[in-house]
């Protein structure tokens, strides 16, 4: 009886310190490097953004939003002229109206209403820079508020399929010098991922201060800047002999 429990308690302990590859694991393999190359180039911002607004003050809110409609009114008649699809979009913004606050003459008062404020919003963008840029001096009931630029899709779109071509071809040139480098003769490709910054940065406002009396008539000065869009290749090869 003792002489079959040592045997079977023996049995057990010898499967249990077993090697790990009996049991089904996989070896760690050798000769794996995981690299990265990236390429990069400037691109002319393509897409101009202007946003016009105004806004109004009176005791009267349905003066004060009569104004504010009025004045959408003649801006977005102009901006219709130069509207046409894929190059110049136009549409309407903020249009909001709400009452403004006295404070209380007595303690423990409540707060009156003592009169209104409203504000409208045009917005206008596309690739035809120079015709929105006239636009901003032909409208005269709305002030310049903001002024955007950057990269359409499509140019981006463009200029992506030839980074990313650069970054592969450094990728596997540099995959080929390193497998030399470490002895080996060449090298296959077991994992790899391509990645663009396709999330531009939202375009930097610049903000209008000029006075419409200053600025009618006069288009608004232009200089788009550049976006960098950058590729990067990272990948996990495989060493041979």
């Amino acid at each position: 009886m003792q002489n079959r429990f040592g045997w079977a308690l023996g049995l057990a302990l010898a499967w249990g310190f077993q090697p790990a590859q009996a049991q089904g694991v996989a070896p760690q393999p050798s000769g794996v490097l995981n690299i990265s190359a990236s390429a990069s180039t400037e691109v002319t911002k393509d897409v101009l953004a202007v946003a016009f607004s105004t806004m109004r003050d009176g005791a009267d809110p349905q003066a004060v939003q009569s104004g504010l409609k009025q004045a959408l009114d003649s801006a977005l008649a102009e901006a219709r002229k130069i509207a046409k699809p894929g190059q110049v979009e136009v549409q309407t913004g903020n249009f909001s109206l709400y009452p403004r606050y006295a404070n209380p003459t007595k303690a423990g008062g409540q707060p009156s209403i003592s009169g209104w404020q409203g504000s409208a919003e045009l917005l206008v963008q596309g690739k035809d820079i120079a015709a929105i840029a006239q636009l901003s001096g032909r409208i005269q009931t709305l002030t310049i508020a903001r002024v955007a630029y950057s990269l359409s899709r499509e140019s981006r779109e463009k200029v992506e399929s030839e980074v990313t071509a650069q970054a592969i071809t450094r990728w596997r040139a540099k995959a080929a010098q390193m497998a030399q480098q470490f002895g080996y003769s060449g090298y296959g490709v077991r994992e790899v991922n391509v990645a663009t910054n396709d999330m531009p940065r939202p375009p930097v406002p610049m903000m209008m201060k000029a006075s419409r009396a200053a600025a009618a008539d006069e288009a608004l000065p232009t200089e788009a800047g550049k976006e960098e869009v950058t590729v990067t290749v990272n990948g996990t090869l495989q060493m041979t002999r």
